[in-house]
């Protein structure tokens, strides 16, 4: 029994997980290529013994290549090459390492699918040329091409002038053979017919209303002839365009209120680098409240909206159909502005019934005008249920009008007629009259009680405390079991 429960109670659970883990490892080994070791994130491969000839791949069983962030590779002078679907799968790659080995070309496309890569390390290869259009398209912050018989020529001009323009103090000792197998810097190549293109982007008037068309022109130069294009990058309206060696056209039709503030580039392109002109389109459209919503309370209590518009649209407040006046407790808020949208809120501080009501919004620019309305319940009247949806008497709004803010209303006193006091059935003011009239009696009779006590008192009227007269008016007073009426019967 004993034996049992060890080998199925927690003892077995840490086996069991022992066991998968040295599976989990057994098929990482399987899947990783030889003269190399792999993990989920990592690749490398430094043993030159039987070393690698092509660059290392996954099997379709191994841990997902997305996840492979780095790969070394040192040591392996039969590698050479390194194709276009070669690194495709490592889409998660940062870092990448071939150092001291065979390295001689890399193709064009090689990196195109692997945007995260930020450090690339080619020292000590045998690159003889290395063309930008590897590394157009990637953000990186390191390239390390030390160590490779580079020859000269306009192709690795490039190279020359990224070290030139780069922010980092530090360069690189970069060489390249010449024509006499002599090594020259870089620094110092000069190459005729060799240079940085550039262009230049002609328009009209970018500004243009919503719905008309516009026209752009590009001339483009350069020694060796560059290649143009538009980069119109998320253009929602339509385009077309046409170009040729040295100039090209693009027009845009129906131009869409959401392009506006968007940036079109005539770039022009060559074996050395890169030239851009750029320009902001400006469309000008009627505003529109895309939202308008029913009061929220925070800090404060805010009826939000965005509205849509260029130029900037005005904005006017109506409450009840007429214009609201707005004040430091009653205000417009603009808290966000995103190019041609305004995102805010109408603040009121403390607003109290007396601001409840409908609310419109009208934004108007030259172009046009849009409104919405939203209903505000604030709080309900004092004295009458709050519910979700209460109907007031008109009585209680008659000298209430949109010119007043919320100072005025806390600051002015404001009567409610007593015939319209909701609740109160004939019944109810029924019972009060017949209180009030009993309380009146009873307070009557005892006034009129402690005045004949008093005057029973005095000797004026020849009563004495033992007379007849006296002991009889006390008697039937004292026994009597109404108080409505009092009588005094005096002997003769």
């Amino acid at each position: 029994m004993s034996s049992w429960t060890r080998w199925h109670g927690p003892a077995m659970a840490r086996f069991w997980g022992f066991c998968w883990l040295v599976v989990g490892f057994w098929r990482a080994a399987l899947a990783c290529p030889t003269s190399c070791k792999c993990t989920a994130s990592r690749i490398w491969c430094n043993d030159p013994s039987p070393g690698i000839v092509a660059f290392p791949r996954l099997e379709p069983n191994s841990a997902d290549p997305e996840n492979i962030t780095e790969i070394f590779i040192a040591n392996q002078k039969r590698l050479e090459i390194i194709n276009e679907d070669d690194v495709e799968a490592y889409v998660g790659l940062k870092n990448l390492t071939i150092v001291d080995s065979g390295l001689k070309f890399v193709a064009y496309k090689a990196f195109l699918k692997n945007s995260n890569l930020q450090h690339i390390n080619f020292t000590r290869n045998k690159l003889t040329s290395l063309s930008r259009k590897h590394f157009r398209h990637l953000d990186l912050s390191e390239l390390i091409l030390v160590g490779n018989p580079f020859t000269c020529s306009c192709d690795i001009m490039w190279i020359k002038t990224l070290q030139e323009t780069k922010s980092s103090p530090e360069t690189q000792d970069l060489y390249c053979l010449n024509e006499s197998s002599k090594n020259i810097p870089l620094a110092n190549l000069q190459i005729p017919n060799c240079g940085l293109p550039s262009a230049n982007l002609a328009a009209p008037n970018l500004t243009v209303e919503e719905g008309k068309s516009i026209t752009l022109s590009c001339i483009v130069a350069g020694d060796p002839l560059p290649n143009m294009y538009w980069d119109v990058g998320n253009l929602v309206s339509k385009h077309m365009n046409e170009t040729s060696h040295t100039q090209g056209s693009l027009r845009i039709t129906n131009i869409s209120s959401d392009d506006s503030g968007k940036q079109i580039s005539c770039v022009a392109e060559n074996l050395v680098g890169e030239d851009q002109d750029s320009v902001n389109l400006t469309v000008h459209f009627a505003p529109t409240i895309t939202f308008l919503e029913s009061p929220t309370s925070d800090h404060h209590w805010c009826i939000p909206f965005t509205v849509k518009g260029n130029p900037k649209p005005a904005l006017q407040w109506f409450y009840n159909g007429a214009i609201l006046n707005e004040s430091k407790y009653i205000c417009t808020k603009i808290h966000v502005t995103n190019h041609t949208e305004y995102h805010g809120c109408l603040q009121l501080d403390n607003p109290t019934h007396m601001n409840n009501g409908d609310y419109t919004l009208i934004a108007k620019n030259e172009y046009g005008k849009d409104e919405r309305q939203i209903s505000a319940h604030f709080m309900g009247w004092p004295g009458i249920d709050d519910g979700a949806n209460p109907n007031y008497p008109d009585v209680l709004y008659e000298d209430w009008t949109a010119t007043n803010d919320l100072g005025d209303a806390m600051n002015k006193s404001y009567e409610i007629p007593t015939t319209i006091v909701p609740g109160k059935t004939s019944q109810e003011r029924l019972s009060v009259y017949a209180v009030v009239v009993i309380a009146s009696v009873v307070g009557f009779c005892l006034l009129v009680m402690l005045f004949l006590l008093k005057l029973a008192r005095h000797s004026k009227f020849g009563m004495k405390e033992g007379s007849g007269i006296y002991n009889d008016w006390f008697l039937r007073l004292k026994n009597s079991n109404r108080y409505m009426i009092l009588q005094i019967k005096t002997e003769q």
